[in-house]
């Protein structure tokens, strides 16, 4: 496991939503809890860091017209335009408030569709309350939506058939483990007859985030079980990658062929922030199949 290709230098406390930019070929992540934005270049070897002002549960990238990059971010009050300057430093706008459910809460897992909204899930951070109060909505030129998804404790693995007809959500949280399809109508923006995926009770590690293949295969990494499985459209587990450390988080499919799975980590709250190891880092892992480009986000509120 120690031959596990290791992207960058940098150690997350909570790394999550790895986005694959073609036209930097360039990964983009989050470090939650640290409230960075990181960028690794692939030709360069090398990380940025952007310093923000709130926990950034998930991200979606923009259009690059020249300049400085926007990033679409969801923070912990609301969801922002964040321009990113000389690192470390950024420029927000906020694009849309959230008014939450309770206090504690913060956006946690989001990726776009592929007609450039920007689906988004909200949590309390504080996971030992085992608080249903998470929702899931997305943001559009309407701006925030109506919760589409409720009572939800810790909203996870959305992601998107290649066909624009099945959406997928899991709940990671220990109590629950259990992954959603959904039928989605992508030209309104609506789900439907919601039916269980896949119970992973038994099986390693919580349905953390996820990213669907070109087959149209789910990928979902096993948190607390160091991989990440891929299960077919009917919800068969066909493949188990391993990762050298117990928290992966995230996945998603880029370099140049799509063909690489970078994947995200976490360091143990039992674990010191100072401790060597592998704890936090972003692997990029060999799946044998390859993916989707990840749609932008287009449809900024008026």
């Amino acid at each position: 496991m120690s031959a596990v290709p290791v992207i960058g230098h940098t150690r997350d406390r909570v790394g999550e939503c790895p986005v694959w930019d073609p036209a930097g070929q360039a990964l983009f992540w989050v470090d939650i809890e640290g409230r960075f934005i990181r960028r690794w270049d692939a030709a360069a070897d090398t990380v940025q860091s952007w310093a923000l002002p709130e926990r950034v549960g998930c991200i979606a990238l923009t259009a690059d017209n020249g300049g400085n990059r926007v990033v679409v971010a969801a923070m912990e009050t609301g969801v922002f335009a964040v321009e990113l300057l000389a690192a470390p430093e950024v420029r927000v706008n906020l694009l849309a408030p959230i008014t939450h459910l309770a206090e504690g809460m913060r956006f946690n897992d989001g990726r776009c569709d592929a007609q450039g909204r920007f689906w988004i899930s909200t949590m309390v951070m504080d996971m030992s309350k085992a608080s249903a109060l998470g929702a899931l909505y997305y943001l559009d030129e309407n701006g925030l939506s109506a919760a589409q998804v409720q009572d939800i404790i810790t909203p996870n693995g959305l992601a998107f058939s290649p066909d624009g007809k099945t959406a997928y959500m899991s709940d990671s949280h220990p109590s629950v483990q259990r992954i959603w399809a959904f039928e989605f109508d992508a030209e309104h923006g609506k789900l439907a007859n919601p039916r269980e995926f896949v119970d992973m009770t038994n099986l390693p590690g919580r349905p953390d985030g996820a990213a669907v293949d070109a087959e149209g295969h789910y990928w979902i990494c096993g948190n607390d079980a160091g991989k990440v499985h891929r299960f077919d459209p009917q919800g068969r587990l066909v493949k188990s990658l391993e990762v050298p450390v117990a928290k992966p988080s995230m996945c998603a499919f880029g370099g140049p062929n799509l063909d690489v799975l970078y994947v995200t980590s976490i360091l143990p709250g039992t674990v010191a922030a100072d401790t060597p190891g592998l704890n936090g880092a972003v692997f990029a892992l060999d799946p044998g199949v390859r993916g989707l480009p990840e749609p932008l986000f287009s449809r900024f509120p008026r």
